[in-house]
């Protein structure tokens, strides 16, 4: 009853965005397009579509497909959660209080081969980049869909399979940044988070809700989340063998995380904590005091950023502590989507 009375003030605020972006469709409010070719990976929702794990399906195509000198790929978000202003380099000294947790997830993964920038004014922050470091190739930006003043070369949008856009309203009555027709504005669209069984005839049915929202030409592709083995906090190496867990979670939407865990593992407990949660010592020492002794604790890589930093040496070296890595997985289509990734291809963007 609550989403019916908010309904008004979800139009409202959803035709402010409308305008907002006609004034960026028709050159009244300025924005940058990069000399360097520029993907956009972000969504309508807030929240819970996969971004990072997309931005690193991007990484780890150029490192492996358009090798070449480290850090001639940047990424760019404005670095969510941070207690930090302003243009920041990420460096072996930042923290998740300082860049944010998602960035420091990819500097952790990826800081040799690709320069992890943060800054809220994204298009000062791409200048600043291109005039410093001119050897860059390619900036990907991290949750910038309703960013208008930069305009990529290739606009990524995500949706989750779990919540479909088409389903939902602006805020606050649903989730959504702004009015579905802002679809429109993506080269491609990827539905993330899809069961590895979808067949053909519910990926056709999701396509014709997405197309009256979206461009003709747009390509829908439909990729799943690929679970990795856990990782040892101690020694960053891959371990078998576990059974008990508790887990550990701050994400938008953490239901696909806990029936994956459920269906591998014995999941002992699920401790959730809010997106972006900031833990402290004294939630840590409620973790450990409560974590039993046949138990081991799984939580994720966004997480275990924040939880790592908490511990002393002696609790990392000898506690069952371990973090567990997702990438994205195309279901089929990968090939397409690759093509769009060529240097020739985003240049003529």
């Amino acid at each position: 009853m609550r989403k019916w009375l908010l309904l008004p003030v979800s139009w409202l605020y959803g035709w402010v965005m409308n305008v907002r972006n006609i004034l960026f469709d028709k050159g009244l409010f300025v924005s940058l397009m990069p000399d360097v070719p520029t993907i956009c990976v972000g969504n309508l929702t807030v929240g819970g579509t996969g971004k990072t794990p997309a931005v690193e399906y991007l990484i780890k195509w150029y490192v492996r497909n358009e090798p070449g000198v480290p850090l001639e790929t940047v990424t760019l978000s404005r670095g969510y959660g941070r207690r930090t202003k302003g243009f920041r380099i990420t460096t072996e000294s930042d923290t998740a209080d300082t860049v944010g947790d998602e960035p420091l997830q990819l500097y952790r993964k990826f800081g040799h081969l690709v320069r992890v920038c943060v800054g809220e004014r994204r298009a000062d922050a791409i200048q600043f980049i291109l005039r410093q470091f001119p050897e860059t190739e390619r900036i990907l930006l991290d949750d910038a869909f309703q960013h208008r003043a930069v305009r990529s070369h290739l606009n990524v949008l995500l949706m989750d399979y779990n919540r479909p856009f088409y389903d939902d309203y602006p805020f606050p009555a649903g989730r959504l940044r702004e009015s579905r027709h802002g679809a429109s504005r993506a080269n491609v669209i990827i539905v993330t988070k899809c069961p590895d069984n979808l067949n053909a005839t519910e990926r056709t049915a999701i396509e014709a809700h997405i197309r009256p929202y979206a461009r003709p030409e747009t390509p829908v592709f439909f990729a799943g989340l690929h679970y990795e083995q856990p990782v040892s906090f101690a020694t960053h190496q891959s371990a078998n063998g576990l059974t008990n867990v508790v887990l550990v979670s701050g994400l938008a939407n953490a239901d696909p995380l806990e029936r994956y865990v459920s269906q591998v593992f014995k999941l002992v407990r699920h401790h959730r904590f809010a997106d972006h949660y900031a833990y402290s010592r004294t939630n840590l020492n409620a973790l450990l005091a409560s974590l039993p002794t046949d138990a081991a604790l799984l939580t994720t890589e966004k997480d275990w950023v924040k939880i790592d930093v908490l511990l002393t040496p002696n609790e990392r070296a000898t506690l069952p502590l371990y973090y567990l890595p997702v990438a994205m997985r195309f279901l089929e289509g990968e090939e397409r989507f690759s093509a769009l990734l060529t240097q020739d291809a985003l240049k003529k963007s």
